[in-house]
């Protein structure tokens, strides 16, 4: 049986770009390929159904690397911790392929843990198991979210035994194949401003319009709707993460997407509860990239875009683009934390101060964020409607604000009829996963994994989180 994988129709839009970009890579060679995932879910947006392909072609495709195509390592520069470093670029994954969606959109197949390449410097090219469960977990959460996110592809063990200076034992390694709309990088444009070269600049930019943004070809002044619908994406993503309560962890210009999709996740993590000191990463010592800070990181990174962007568009128009970010963040913010409290629009300023107590609340009694939500949606009923007393009468908030947060829900829910509140219950529902993977739930997953070789809770947390 041919596979499915190796038959798809592969656009070569990267590599038509030149190797300016990129390098020609060999993967590496793994003593054992075991198939630990496979995204199912995906298949339909490519063309392809579960029952077609089966675990020998995933593991021919993104295993061993059975392809005829040249396989690109990226080339990036960076700004890492507010510092510049031009010693970047695709250090263990690399561009496998793209393929046009059955919805239009070109999607790339992008690797990580794949082995060495020219920008590994003294690292080993490959990926921890538990970093490519990880990464599973946070793409799969983020979507049922709502969040403009990548997803992981598939993930294969490799049977290689790997040394991390933070571990004290040798842990196991992986090979992922990530599925996003772009993995070109505020960094990829960084690194052609670094040399000089605007020749380079806009022939990437002349292709991130057509490719991402072909709305815009027919437009005036196409350079700068560009940079205006990426400010606005952008600001989207970050109250995305904002409302789902995520730390990406390491929001470096290198893994800012240039469509501003969410991606390359590293030591992310789920607040426990409302804190925007909360920092994911045990090596962010100051705190640059804690929860609170990533609209305002995004913001500064969309700034920096400005250097190699100002090649082609003037400064007063990029300034002028991004003065928006504020005002556009927290228009998404609010739109965003209002639906996670089951209502799509409230009159009166209702909205905004529903919004603000609710903060205020779950800051006062630091009462799980995320089953703070679920509460809602799983509790909610229409006797809300009637008396304000019943709301969340079954949650264990302790909160002096709580008795002053439930009359004003209270008013909110009686400027609408009865016969609505079925909508605000679905909308509830929508945007509040009975089941959120902080920190503790991933650790409970990965014992069994590592001490018995049992996946089966990490599957059935993949299939709680669906729900």
């Amino acid at each position: 049986m041919i596979n499915p994988f190796l038959n798809l129709e592969y656009e070569p839009a990267m590599e038509n770009l030149g190797d300016d970009y990129y390098d020609v890579v060999t993967p590496a060679e793994f003593p054992q390929h075991i198939l630990r995932f496979r995204n199912d879910d995906l298949l339909p947006i490519i063309g392809l159904s579960k029952d077609e392909v089966e675990d020998s072609h995933w593991v021919e495709a993104f295993g061993k690397f059975q392809s005829i195509r040249p396989f690109l390592a990226l080339k990036y520069h960076g700004y890492q911790f507010g510092v510049y470093n031009p010693q970047l670029g695709d250090g263990r994954g690399f561009l496998y392929g793209q393929v046009r969606g059955r919805d239009g959109v070109l999607y790339d197949f992008g690797t990580k843990g794949s082995g060495r390449t020219p920008y590994s410097r003294q690292a080993d090219g490959r990926l921890t198991l538990k970093g490519g469960v990880r990464e599973i977990i946070a793409g799969e959460t983020l979507f049922r979210m709502g969040v403009n996110t990548s997803r992981c592809l598939s993930l294969i063990e490799t049977g290689e035994a790997l040394w991390r200076g933070d571990e004290p034992s040798p842990t196991r390694s992986s090979v992922m194949v990530r599925f996003s709309k772009s993995h070109i990088r505020f960094g990829s444009f960084e690194r052609l401003y670094y040399f000089q070269r605007p020749d380079l600049v806009k022939n990437l930019l002349d292709h991130v319009i057509y490719y991402y943004y072909p709305h815009l070809t027919t437009q005036d002044k196409p350079y700068t709707l560009f940079y205006s619908e990426l400010v606005d994406r952008v600001a989207l993503l970050a109250a995305q993460w904002m409302s789902a309560g995520f730390c990406h962890g390491v929001l470096n210009t290198d893994n800012m997407s240039i469509t501003g999709e969410s991606f390359d996740y590293g030591p992310y993590a789920f607040i426990n509860t409302y804190d925007p000191t909360f920092t994911a990463a045990y090596f962010d010592y100051g705190g640059r990239y804690c929860y609170g800070n990533q609209p305002l990181i995004c913001r500064w990174n969309l700034e920096l875009l400005q250097k190699p962007l100002g090649l082609l568009i003037s400064l007063e128009d990029l300034q002028q683009e991004l003065a928006k970010f504020e005002r556009v963040y927290q228009g998404y913010y609010q739109e965003l934390m209002l639906k996670k409290l089951g209502f799509s629009q409230l009159r009166n300023n209702l909205g905004e101060k529903l919004v603000q107590e609710t903060i205020d609340l779950l800051k006062e009694s630091q009462y799980s964020y995320h089953q703070f939500f679920a509460d809602l949606a799983e509790q909610f009923n229409y006797g809300w409607h009637n008396s304000y007393e019943l709301i969340l009468e079954n949650s264990e908030i302790n909160s002096s604000n709580l008795d002053s947060w439930k009359r004003l829900y209270h008013l909110c829910l009686e400027t609408f009829v009865r016969e609505e509140l079925d909508q605000i219950q679905c909308t509830l529902h929508q945007y509040n996963p009975q089941i959120v993977p902080i920190r503790a739930i991933i650790e409970a997953i990965w014992h069994p994994i590592t001490t018995e070789d049992n996946w089966l809770p990490f599957y059935d947390l993949l299939a709680q989180i669906k729900q």
